[in-house]
């Protein structure tokens, strides 16, 4: 009686194994329907170097997307990472128009940065928070990818493990904005009102700053509050945890003058290979670092 028992249950976890692996593998490229933004690339010179700014500074999206070791190179594309959902490779932002995004709309781009819904259909793995940032930065983003040479880099897709094709399959779905996206930017200025803007609309410092969990990317922690540790990308690796920056007793804002937090930012790197985009961070000009400090020391691991 036992034995059929045993037998029974082994059977029926066997079946649910079964039913599980169906189902991931059926759900796990699923697609999602996202309006496309009618927003269109511009060649007015001062639109593309906004974009510019952008790609190189405070968005940072040459640390990923130009090759490694030259954060000032095209966005052509090509870095690995290899993590618990599997090896994730980053696309070539080039116009090329067989490898690049030459072969996509202005609108499908915007859907991609707004919405993280990918040009066909499927979710985006959730490293570009950008679903904030206003009409004015995505054109000028659009217009300085268009505006580059094109370079011919294909990049295969990402390829998920189990466990990536689990969480593709149910927890990542794209999320959009949680309210009317604006349609301007706040001025130019050390303003607590553009450094709110830059921290959590481009900067996306909540990322590395807030513990979150590795396998979905969901947040854990107080926001700002510091993240979950990370290893350096160096020869030998070491751990590392992304710092408390709120005004709190212990956070940067708080620890550092105003003067000091952007001669840290224009210092650059001082771990090799840490995790912060300190290449990147250092280009932003002096006012936006300050507007960034001042917003910060309004913050705290409670809000």
């Amino acid at each position: 009686m036992i034995r059929k028992i045993l037998l029974g249950i082994g059977a029926t976890i066997v079946l649910l194994i079964a039913v599980v692996l169906i189902t991931v593998n059926l759900r796990w490229d699923r697609q999602f329907d996202a309006p496309f933004p009618t927003l269109a690339a511009s060649t007015d010179p001062a639109v593309v170097a906004r974009g510019r700014y952008l790609a190189y500074g405070p968005a940072h999206c040459a640390v990923c997307h130009a090759q490694p070791g030259n954060p000032a190179g095209a966005l052509s594309g090509g870095r690995t990472f290899v993590i618990p959902p599997g090896t994730i490779r980053v696309p070539n932002l080039t116009p090329d128009s067989t490898t690049g995004i030459g072969r996509f709309s202005d609108g499908a781009i915007a859907r991609m940065l707004r919405y993280g819904v990918r040009h066909d259909g499927r979710s985006a793995i959730p490293f570009m928070e950008f679903q904030a940032m206003s009409d004015a930065d995505i054109v000028a983003l659009l217009s300085f990818l268009r505006s580059q040479p094109a370079v011919r880099n294909s990049v295969p897709d990402h390829d998920y493990t189990l466990l990536g094709k689990a969480v593709m399959s149910f927890a990542i779905e794209p999320i959009g904005p949680s309210a009317p996206p604006p349609a301007e930017s706040p001025p130019p200025g050390p303003t607590v009102e553009r450094g709110a803007y830059l921290v959590d609309a481009i900067s996306n410092c909540a990322g590395c700053h807030t513990q979150r969990d590795m396998a979905t990317g969901a947040f854990t922690g107080a926001r700002l509050a510091g993240g979950t540790p990370m290893e350096t990308e160096a020869e030998k690796p070491i751990q590392v945890v992304p710092p408390n920056i709120t005004a709190d007793s212990n956070g940067r804002a708080a620890l550092w003058t105003e003067d000091e937090f952007v001669a840290r930012f224009h210092a650059g790197e001082r771990i090799p290979g840490s995790p912060m985009p300190w290449v990147a961070f250092g280009r932003m000009s002096d006012d936006d670092l300050r507007a960034i400090y001042r917003y910060l020391r309004t913050t705290r691991s409670a809000t």
